[in-house]
């Protein structure tokens, strides 16, 4: 028995010698998950190391495009890796339903709890914008007072005649086929799926390219291939930085959202609950988009003075930006309606 203690207490020692010689490894820690590129090296300088500090905790980070297979896996092993993860914000809702992620506990979340109710959920907290916005080649549309400015413009093939592309996906573009045909942003949900997509049929014949990529819907505009696309704002932002005659309008614009949620049975849960909270500061918000063209989710980043005036009007989660967009409903996305839409989609391609 005395062997068993004096074993013990030896690890204990040896422990304790290791925290002390390495810090890190007495420290908190979690596993955070984004999408990789120029948005994971920005969000890590604009939010993830100011939070680190701030919390004394290490952030350890992986890279996947596409998380939402990777979630169901590894909670499905009954023992995840991963504690945090920034994903599309219906992966989110749909993690939640399946019981893939953890019911937040908002009184831990203050900052969170106090952002607007329709960006927050009870699986996921909105952690950045950005827009499925209109743009066009400024070589084919000049004149901004004869510029495409909203989907009706864009689905009127007589008088703004040119090469067209859209995304080859139902989300957004269910959206745009509505306001072309006169639904108000706000008064989009529910989808009238139907009206939607005897709208594309209208559209379809039209339609040089369907996208499948961001860097693809630039590219196409960039090069002259389409006159006008739906693409992510971001994308062409980028493209006006370099010097293409290319511009956009937030005019009808689909505001869209990235978010964090916490996977179920995360070993650092309570640290990642830390973070959470953390991650959605205001200040550490308003730093993201002095890094990279995506708009704070916490609306209170526009309050901070960090964002300068002329760069809040880049922003497509600005105030007068959001208030001329709708605001995706991903809970409609994610409802059986919005699943439905999903596969009716894949037979319109096919047709």
């Amino acid at each position: 028995m005395a062997k068993s203690l004096n074993f013990r207490t030896a690890c204990a020692v040896a422990g304790l010698s290791l925290a002390l010689l390495d810090p890190a490894l007495a420290a908190e820690q979690i596993m955070f998950v984004s999408q990789g590129g120029a948005y994971q090296k920005a969000q890590t300088i604009a939010i993830l190391d100011p939070a680190a500090k701030k919390l004394g905790i290490t952030i350890n980070q992986d890279s996947v495009p596409d998380a939402w297979p990777i979630m169901r896996s590894q909670v499905a092993t009954g023992k995840p890796s991963w504690d945090v993860v920034d994903v599309a914000t219906n992966f989110c809702l749909r993690g939640g339903e399946q019981g893939i992620v953890e019911k937040l506990d908002f009184s831990k979340i203050p900052n969170a709890a106090a952002m607007p109710a329709e960006y927050r959920s009870d699986w996921s907290v909105a952690y950045e914008f950005y827009s499925s916005v209109l743009g066009y080649s400024l070589k084919k549309f000049p004149d901004a007072a004869s510029a495409p400015k909203t989907w009706a413009d864009f689905w009127d093939v007589k008088k703004f005649p040119g090469r067209r592309s859209l995304r080859n996906n139902p989300l957004a573009t269910l959206e745009a086929a509505l306001m072309a045909d006169g639904v108000a942003p706000d008064k989009l949900y529910p989808l009238d799926v139907d009206r939607a997509f005897k709208k594309l049929e209208e559209i379809k014949p039209n339609i040089t390219v369907w996208w499948t990529s961001g860097a693809q819907s630039a590219q196409l505009l960039n090069d002259g291939e389409v006159d006008m696309v739906m693409a992510w704002n971001g994308r062409i932002s980028a493209l006006t930085k370099e010097g293409a005659k290319v511009t956009y309008t937030y005019n009808q614009g689909i505001l869209q959202s990235t978010s964090l949620c916490v996977l179920k049975g995360a070993p650092n849960l309570p640290t990642a609950l830390k973070f959470l909270n953390e991650a959605v500061d205001p200040v550490h918000q308003a730093n993201l988009p002095l890094h990279i063209d995506y708009g704070p989710a916490n609306p209170k980043a526009y309050d901070t003075k960090v964002i300068s005036e002329a760069r809040a009007k880049e922003l497509p989660s600005a105030p007068e930006n959001a208030k001329v967009q709708a605001l995706m409903s991903y809970a409609w996305w994610t409802s059986p309606a919005g699943e439905a839409a999903e596969k009716r989609w894949l037979q319109f391609m096919q047709k």
